[in-house]
């Protein structure tokens, strides 16, 4: 087989200009730390010390004693304080407190560079028609994903003492959403939109390899927001056990699957394993295509996925330290860029047959 390569073109004219491609990459870089930050903060318990949705007053933090103590006194009132952190600190408040207000100010940063360069680029016409409404849904994202933020939230504040695993598996698949889509739209940009492009059998198993990996991503979020992790943290098996005691939990089978704890991991578990073998199938693809920027493609994905399992494996015989949960979830995200790519590349690698 040959092929011509999809980045054989850089910035065509159907690829506009390089100051909207840095802008999105600016974007997806700052999307990628908010779900760093976003994680951190989830793992220090910072995400409820924050009890109102003020999208912009909020943006400025308590400047003196009497401010701290009325934010703290808010804080009280809800179960996590009543039931987990009572008599805490006005430090240990503090400390959780910055962590929540620097998640929703990066969200704040992040809305305005976002709005504020796309506003630009519209107004001196700048933004490619067949663009626009992609960027369009981009910019309402952007919103909505606020808005299921403080949804998150609220589900923390009157009944549990945190937040709604449902919720959180649901803010995190809208990030990771929002980053594919910028990702996708910034490649477009930087090399332009080719003709003909046969997806046959390659980008299907690419696309099913990245959705996979999101839904991976989701799974993950509802170990986190059960706690799954910090049980049977050993391997490979579940405490010496090939299958999790109490794995229904006595729960209907369809909450059980989302709510049981040894449910949830074990499904996580063998989820990723589905994943690492799926994406073997996929790189095994990519070198018998002969062409290079899949061949290269296919290198770099069995190096993230092995790495991602080990590190998953690593935080789970760890009992989930912050700094291997972190290094996990970042791992999360260069493996769905990386499968993001190899979907694009595959999508736009126009093939002919050898002579």
């Amino acid at each position: 087989m040959s092929a011509k390569t999809a980045l054989a073109r850089p910035f065509t004219q159907e690829g506009t200009s390089r100051a909207m491609f840095w802008w999105l990459v600016t974007i997806a870089l700052l999307v990628i730390a908010m779900i760093v930050v976003g994680g951190a903060t989830r793992l220090t318990g910072s995400g409820l010390s924050i009890t109102e949705w003020r999208p912009v007053t909020g943006a400025i933090p308590p400047m003196t004693a009497q401010g701290w103590e009325a934010e703290l006194e808010k804080y009280r009132q809800i179960p996590q304080y009543q039931l987990q952190n009572r008599g805490m600190s006005m430090a240990e408040f503090q400390f959780i407190y910055w962590w929540e207000w620097g998640h929703r100010q990066l969200g704040r940063f992040l809305g305005f560079a976002f709005a504020v360069p796309f506003a630009f680029f519209l107004f001196t016409r700048r933004v490619p028609q067949r663009l626009q409404t992609r960027l369009w849904v981009l910019f309402a994202l952007g919103g909505l994903q606020g808005a299921i933020g403080w949804w998150m939230v609220a589900s923390g504040l009157t009944e549990r003492v945190s937040v709604s695993q449902y919720r959180l598996a649901t803010h995190l698949i809208m990030a990771f959403t929002i980053l594919g889509l910028t990702l996708w739209t910034a490649l477009e940009l930087r090399y332009g939109k080719t003709e003909i492009l046969k997806r046959g059998r390659l980008f299907t198993l690419a696309g099913v390899f990245w959705g996979a990996v999101l839904f991976q991503i989701a799974l993950g979020a509802l170990v986190a927001g059960t706690g799954a992790g910090r049980i049977f943290t050993t391997w490979p098996g579940f405490e010496g056990q090939l299958f999790p005691q109490g794995y229904l939990s006595d729960l209907p089978v369809w909450r059980a699957v989302f709510e049981s704890l040894p449910a949830v991991q074990f499904q996580h578990r063998w989820t990723g394993y589905a994943l690492g073998v799926l994406g073997a199938v996929l790189a095994f693809r990519l070198w018998r295509s002969g062409q290079g920027d899949l061949i290269r493609a296919g290198t770099v994905l069995p190096v993230l996925i092995a790495g991602q399992v080990g590190l998953g494996i690593w935080t789970l015989v760890s009992a989930s330290p912050l700094h291997l949960s972190l290094a996990h979830q970042g791992g999360a995200i260069a493996l769905f860029l990386m499968a993001g790519f190899t979907a694009w590349l595959a999508a736009r690698t126009e093939f002919t047959p050898a002579r």
